[in-house]
C-alpha cells in the first residue's frame, strides 16, 4: 500500500511539473529601427536668456526631433498597451532583478539627461543637478501620480516614487530655463524602450504571443503614418498588433517616416 500510494504522489509531482512547464511562459524580443525619408535637418540653436554665463557655453539646440546622420529618429517610445482590466504580462526574471532599481534623470548641462526616461512604477527616479547652477524640475501628470515642481540646487538631487502607470509619456520642465524639456514614461510593466540614435529600439524577453504596441513621439504623437517594406499603411492611433515568436527576434526591419509626420 505504502508502494502505491509513493508511486501516486510520484505521478501527481511529475504531471504537476509537465504542467508547469506548459504554461510557463516562452521568450522573444522585439525589434524595429524608425528613419526619416529625405535629408536630416539641422538641429536649431536655442536662445539662452538665463544663466548665460553658464548656460551659455553648452551649445544648446533644440532636442525635439533629434535625427542621426544616417535618417535614424531618436527619443521614439515603444512601448506595450494593455487595454483597461486586460491581464497583466508575465514578468521574465531578469527584469525581476531590476525592478527595485534607480533610475536617473539629470539637469545636466542646462539640458536634461536623457530626453526620454523610462520608469516602472516600482523603480524609484533619482532627479540629480550636477550643474553650477540651480534648477527647477517640474512635471504634471494627467494620470493617477502627484505632480511635483521642485527646486534642485546645484550639487543636489531627490527622489520620486511614482505607484500609477501613466497612459502616456508626461513633459519634464524647467521653470527657470524654460527651454529645457523632457519626457519621463512611467509603466507597470518592463516592456518598453526608446529608439538611440540609430533609430533603433530592442524590447527583450517579451513573453511569446500576440501583443498590441504603442508607438509615440512628442512632435508626432502618435506614431501612425509609415512606410514598411515600400508600402505605406496607417497604424492607428499609433498602435500595431505583433506576433512576438518565441526563442528568436520579431524585427518590425526599417520603418520610414515622411517628415510632415514630425509638423503637427
Amino acid at each position: 500500500m505504502k508502494r502505491i500510494r509513493f508511486s501516486l504522489v510520484i505521478a501527481i509531482a511529475c504531471a504537476t511539473l509537465r504542467l508547469g512547464s506548459a504554461t510557463a511562459a516562452d521568450w522573444g524580443e522585439l525589434k524595429g529601427t524608425f528613419v526619416l525619408k529625405g535629408g536630416v535637418p539641422k538641429a536649431k540653436a536655442i536662445a539662452v536668456t538665463k544663466d548665460i554665463p553658464f548656460c551659455g557655453k553648452h551649445k544648446l539646440v533644440d532636442e525635439s526631433l533629434v535625427v542621426g546622420a544616417d535618417g535614424g529618429v531618436k527619443n521614439i517610445v515603444v512601448y506595450m498597451y494593455l487595454k483597461t482590466g486586460a491581464a497583466k504580462p508575465a514578468i521574465h526574471p531578469d527584469y525581476v532583478k531590476t525592478a527595485k532599481s534607480v533610475v536617473s534623470l539629470d539637469n545636466k548641462g542646462c539640458r536634461f539627461e536623457p530626453h526620454v526616461v523610462l520608469l516602472r512604477t516600482t523603480q524609484t527616479l533619482k532627479v540629480g543637478n550636477p550643474d553650477a547652477v540651480g534648477h527647477n524640475t517640474k512635471v504634471d501628470f494627467l494620470g493617477g501620480n502627484t505632480s511635483f515642481n521642485d527646486l534642485i540646487p546645484a550639487g543636489k538631487s531627490l527622489d520620486k516614487q511614482f505607484s500609477e502607470a501613466e497612459r502616456l509619456p508626461t513633459q519634464v520642465s524647467c521653470s527657470i530655463h524654460p527651454w529645457m524639456t523632457a519626457w519621463v514614461v512611467v509603466k507597470d510593466n518592463p516592456y518598453f524602450a526608446v529608439t538611440d540614435d540609430k533609430g533603433s529600439f530592442t524590447i527583450k524577453n517579451v513573453p511569446a504571443g500576440e501583443w498590441t504596441f504603442q508607438f509615440w513621439h512628442e512632435k508626432a504623437g502618435y506614431v501612425q503614418d509609415v512606410t514598411v517594406g515600400g508600402k505605406t499603411t496607417k497604424w492607428s492611433r499609433g498602435r500595431l498588433d505583433v506576433k512576438v515568436a518565441s526563442g528568436k527576434a520579431t524585427d518590425l526591419g526599417k520603418v520610414t517616416l515622411a517628415p510632415k509626420v514630425f509638423e503637427k
